[in-house]
Protein backbone atom coordinates (compact mmCIF):
# COMPACT_ATOMS: atom_id res chain seq x y z
CA UNK A 1 0.00 0.00 0.00
CA UNK A 2 2.87 2.36 1.21
CA UNK A 3 4.97 1.83 -2.62
CA UNK A 4 1.49 2.64 -4.65
CA UNK A 5 1.25 5.79 -2.38
CA UNK A 6 4.81 6.68 -3.49
CA UNK A 7 4.73 5.57 -7.12
CA UNK A 8 1.16 8.75 -6.91
CA UNK A 9 3.08 10.77 -5.11
CA UNK A 10 6.29 10.37 -7.71
CA UNK A 11 4.05 10.07 -10.49
CA UNK A 12 2.34 13.76 -9.88
CA UNK A 13 5.61 15.04 -9.04
CA UNK A 14 6.75 14.27 -12.58
CA UNK A 15 3.41 15.80 -13.40
CA UNK A 16 3.57 18.87 -11.83
CA UNK A 17 6.82 19.58 -10.27
CA UNK A 18 9.89 18.30 -11.72
CA UNK A 19 11.88 20.15 -14.45
CA UNK A 20 11.16 18.17 -17.72
CA UNK A 21 11.80 18.43 -20.87
CA UNK A 22 9.52 15.07 -21.74
CA UNK A 23 6.66 16.81 -24.73
CA UNK A 24 3.63 15.24 -23.46
CA UNK A 25 4.16 16.31 -19.54
CA UNK A 26 5.35 19.88 -21.47
CA UNK A 27 1.32 19.61 -23.23
CA UNK A 28 0.27 18.39 -19.60
CA UNK A 29 1.40 21.38 -18.48
CA UNK A 30 -0.04 23.70 -20.86
CA UNK A 31 -2.81 22.67 -21.06
CA UNK A 32 -3.18 24.02 -17.28
CA UNK A 33 -1.24 26.95 -18.20
CA UNK A 34 -3.19 27.61 -21.16
CA UNK A 35 -6.20 26.37 -19.25
CA UNK A 36 -5.60 29.43 -16.87
CA UNK A 37 -4.81 32.12 -19.03
CA UNK A 38 -7.37 30.82 -21.46
CA UNK A 39 -9.85 31.87 -18.23
CA UNK A 40 -8.33 35.12 -18.31
CA UNK A 41 -8.70 36.07 -22.02
CA UNK A 42 -12.36 34.74 -22.22
CA UNK A 43 -13.65 36.19 -19.25
CA UNK A 44 -12.00 39.97 -19.92
CA UNK A 45 -13.23 39.23 -23.55
CA UNK A 46 -16.88 38.90 -21.68
CA UNK A 47 -16.20 41.75 -19.39
CA UNK A 48 -15.20 43.98 -22.14
CA UNK A 49 -17.60 43.00 -24.84
CA UNK A 50 -20.91 42.79 -22.39
CA UNK A 51 -19.98 44.96 -19.58
CA UNK A 52 -17.90 47.73 -20.89
CA UNK A 53 -19.42 47.99 -24.19
CA UNK A 54 -16.24 47.51 -26.69
CA UNK A 55 -16.78 46.02 -30.07
CA UNK A 56 -16.00 42.09 -29.85
CA UNK A 57 -13.06 41.93 -32.01
CA UNK A 58 -11.49 44.42 -29.58
CA UNK A 59 -12.36 42.93 -26.46
CA UNK A 60 -11.14 40.21 -27.95
CA UNK A 61 -7.39 41.46 -29.08
CA UNK A 62 -7.04 42.95 -25.18
CA UNK A 63 -8.00 39.77 -23.54
CA UNK A 64 -6.24 37.61 -26.10
CA UNK A 65 -2.83 39.95 -25.05
CA UNK A 66 -3.23 39.66 -21.05
CA UNK A 67 -3.83 35.94 -21.85
CA UNK A 68 -0.45 36.06 -23.50
CA UNK A 69 1.31 37.72 -20.67
CA UNK A 70 -0.18 35.20 -18.24
CA UNK A 71 0.65 32.45 -20.43
CA UNK A 72 4.18 33.27 -20.66
CA UNK A 73 4.85 33.90 -17.23
CA UNK A 74 3.64 30.61 -15.93
CA UNK A 75 4.90 28.77 -19.28
CA UNK A 76 9.02 29.77 -18.64
CA UNK A 77 8.60 29.32 -15.09
CA UNK A 78 6.72 26.14 -14.73
CA UNK A 79 6.29 24.35 -18.36
CA UNK A 80 9.71 25.50 -20.44
CA UNK A 81 12.35 25.38 -17.91
CA UNK A 82 15.17 25.52 -20.69
CA UNK A 83 15.27 28.23 -23.39
CA UNK A 84 17.54 28.41 -26.51
CA UNK A 85 18.16 32.17 -25.44
CA UNK A 86 19.92 33.60 -22.42
CA UNK A 87 18.36 37.40 -23.54
CA UNK A 88 14.68 37.33 -21.28
CA UNK A 89 13.59 40.14 -23.30
CA UNK A 90 14.62 38.76 -26.45
CA UNK A 91 13.08 35.37 -25.54
CA UNK A 92 10.14 37.41 -24.58
CA UNK A 93 9.94 39.54 -28.01
CA UNK A 94 10.14 35.95 -29.97
CA UNK A 95 6.75 34.44 -27.40
CA UNK A 96 5.13 37.55 -28.38
CA UNK A 97 5.65 37.42 -31.93
CA UNK A 98 4.13 33.65 -32.09
CA UNK A 99 1.29 35.20 -29.65
CA UNK A 100 0.48 37.85 -32.07
CA UNK A 101 0.56 35.51 -34.91
CA UNK A 102 -1.97 33.43 -32.61
CA UNK A 103 -3.74 36.76 -32.06
CA UNK A 104 -3.87 37.17 -35.91
CA UNK A 105 -5.44 33.52 -36.00
CA UNK A 106 -7.61 33.86 -33.19
CA UNK A 107 -9.32 36.77 -34.95
CA UNK A 108 -9.97 35.28 -38.10
CA UNK A 109 -11.34 32.49 -36.82
CA UNK A 110 -13.01 34.51 -34.33
CA UNK A 111 -14.97 36.44 -37.45
CA UNK A 112 -15.24 33.44 -39.53
CA UNK A 113 -17.25 31.79 -37.09
CA UNK A 114 -19.28 34.53 -35.55
CA UNK A 115 -19.90 36.50 -38.92
CA UNK A 116 -19.80 34.10 -41.45
CA UNK A 117 -20.77 30.50 -40.27
CA UNK A 118 -22.92 32.93 -37.34
CA UNK A 119 -22.20 30.93 -34.42
CA UNK A 120 -22.09 33.02 -30.70
CA UNK A 121 -18.65 35.01 -30.60
CA UNK A 122 -18.09 33.42 -26.91
CA UNK A 123 -18.73 29.93 -28.99
CA UNK A 124 -16.61 30.95 -31.52
CA UNK A 125 -14.25 31.66 -28.85
CA UNK A 126 -13.67 28.43 -27.41
CA UNK A 127 -13.19 26.78 -30.70
CA UNK A 128 -10.94 29.28 -32.04
CA UNK A 129 -9.17 28.86 -28.92
CA UNK A 130 -8.68 25.65 -28.96
CA UNK A 131 -6.58 25.59 -32.72
CA UNK A 132 -4.84 28.74 -31.65
CA UNK A 133 -3.65 26.71 -28.61
CA UNK A 134 -2.20 24.17 -30.64
CA UNK A 135 -0.11 26.60 -32.99
CA UNK A 136 0.66 28.72 -29.62
CA UNK A 137 2.70 25.39 -27.72
CA UNK A 138 4.40 23.63 -31.09
CA UNK A 139 5.29 27.06 -32.38
CA UNK A 140 6.94 28.00 -28.58
CA UNK A 141 8.57 24.56 -27.87
CA UNK A 142 10.23 24.35 -31.35
CA UNK A 143 10.86 27.64 -31.71
CA UNK A 144 11.92 28.56 -28.29
CA UNK A 145 12.33 25.48 -25.85
CA UNK A 146 14.08 22.89 -28.11
CA UNK A 147 17.62 22.96 -27.74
Amino acid sequence: MASRKWTRMKFLNTLFVDKTSNGFIQLFRYLFVGGFAFVVDYGLLYVLTEWAGFYYLVSASISFLAGLVVNYLLSTGWIFKKSKMDNKVGEFVIFSIIGVIGLGLNSLLLYAFTDRVHIHYMISKLLSAALVMLWNFFARKIILFTK
